[in-house]
């Protein structure tokens, strides 16, 4: 059912799945090896003071995960900053802005608005400045630089460090990890040969650990197992994503980030509208199942599946395929993810009077289902933590 663009990144996940040649494997299983040896080089390094570990006069808390994508940590990074926002803490979110097209540190949103497109601020940053108006986005490559600029210009008064497990320049006061329920170590192997980022025993630094949309309880309860056996003493949470609404782009046209409208908002509707409708699923994710899944299971006919890299940035040649590909099968919209419409909508659909072939976008709407982290009982003891946390680093702060 699915089409898949054939690039790198398809063609090593293929890889990591078995479907690969033998000396293909053996090459990325000596590349694996010196990857560990790097890991275990860049920490030594900073333990000994060759690399250096500042501070900043915040709460800083880390929100990441030991696989390459599709464990749910920007949802879970949007659930802790929401927290702290309740909390009065001020939060900021600092990111690198994985896949974007600018350098530095740049301020995607500054509490009063979002200030940048995707394509320079990367596109879980903008998503994220978009979920969570009134709170600062800011990307760097650089984390305490860009923490610094959302204390000394956006008044934060705490940082949500997305992507900052493996992140060791910038002192961090609460280690959160995602792991998915349905693929919690990924492939099992280290990069390159599978999709760890770093062995599981770097869950001993972890604080806590939320299981996202695990499919059953039990599967939880053997993923806190295998934790503790690792060394872990992390607390074991778990959330689930829930859709919360349908968004459709109806061909009007283009107005650039706020694409879908000035009040989207006015144009959601319940994601059960989606029950009984033929749609084609773009998705350029690292883990498109769990996005497919929850489509089938809102009752839409998923009739194709679109798989492209996460992070993909789409070009007007692409969409015009998919559009064409939706025809075929006979779909009446393409369903896509938040995070793939804000790459996607930055591409005009082109005006009417051009032929189908013509307009990237074809004569076929995209519906954008919206989908958060639900942790139901779970958040409390996460917001208790915080909590903790917030404390214990304001009293340091007081102490001489």
């Amino acid at each position: 059912m699915a089409e898949r663009a054939r690039t790198p990144e398809l063609w090593l996940h293929e890889a990591w799945q078995g479907r690969a040649p033998v000396l293909v494997r053996a090459g990325l299983a000596a590349a694996a090896a010196a990857y560990r040896t790097a890991l275990a080089a860049r920490s030594a390094s900073f333990r000994v003071g060759l690399f250096s570990t500042h501070r900043l006069p915040v709460p800083v808390i880390s929100v990441g995960n030991v696989t390459v994508g599709g464990s749910g940590k920007t949802p879970l990074a949007e659930t802790v900053a929401l927290a702290l926002a309740e909390m009065g803490a001020r939060p900021a979110i600092i990111s690198r802005g994985y896949g974007r097209r600018s350098r530095g540190v740049r301020i995607v949103a500054d509490g009063s608005g979002v200030l940048l497109r995707a394509g320079e601020g990367g596109d879980e940053p903008v998503l994220l400045a978009e979920r969570l108006p009134g709170i600062p986005v800011v990307v760097g490559e650089n984390r305490f630089e860009a923490g610094a600029v959302a204390l000394g210009r956006c008044g934060a008064g705490s940082l949500v460090l997305d992507d900052g497990f493996q992140h060791k320049t910038l002192a961090k006061d609460l280690e959160l990890v995602a792991v998915s329920g349905r693929e919690p170590w990924g492939s099992g192997r280290l990069f390159p040969r599978g999709s760890l980022r770093e062995p599981l025993s770097a869950f001993r630094r972890a604080d806590i650990v939320v299981v996202t949309n695990a499919p059953t309880p039990a599967v939880t309860s053997d993923i806190a197992h295998v934790l503790r056996r690792k060394g872990s003493r992390a607390v074991v949470l778990s959330g689930s994503y829930q859709a919360t609404a349908l968004r459709r782009d109806e061909q009007r046209p283009f107005k650039g980030p706020q694409a879908l409208g000035e009040s989207p908002q006015a144009l959601a509707e319940s994601p059960k509208a989606l029950a009984g409708r033929r749609v084609l699923v773009l998705a350029g994710l690292a883990a498109p199942e769990g996005f497919v899944a929850t489509a089938v299971d809102l009752g839409a006919k998923v009739v194709g599946v679109a798989e492209f890299p996460d992070h993909y940035w789409y070009t007007a040649g692409d969409l015009a395929r998919v559009v064409a590909h939706a025809r075929d099968k006979g779909a009446e919209a393409v369903l896509t993810t938040e995070k793939d419409w804000v790459r996607i909508r930055d591409i005009p659909p082109g005006p009417r009077r051009e032929s189908h072939a013509q307009r990237p976008r074809g004569d076929i709407p995209f519906w954008v289902l919206s989908i958060r982290l639900d942790m139901g009982g779970d958040r409390e003891p996460l917001v208790q933590t915080l909590a903790a946390t917030l404390k214990r680093v304001a009293v340091g702060r007081r102490m001489p």
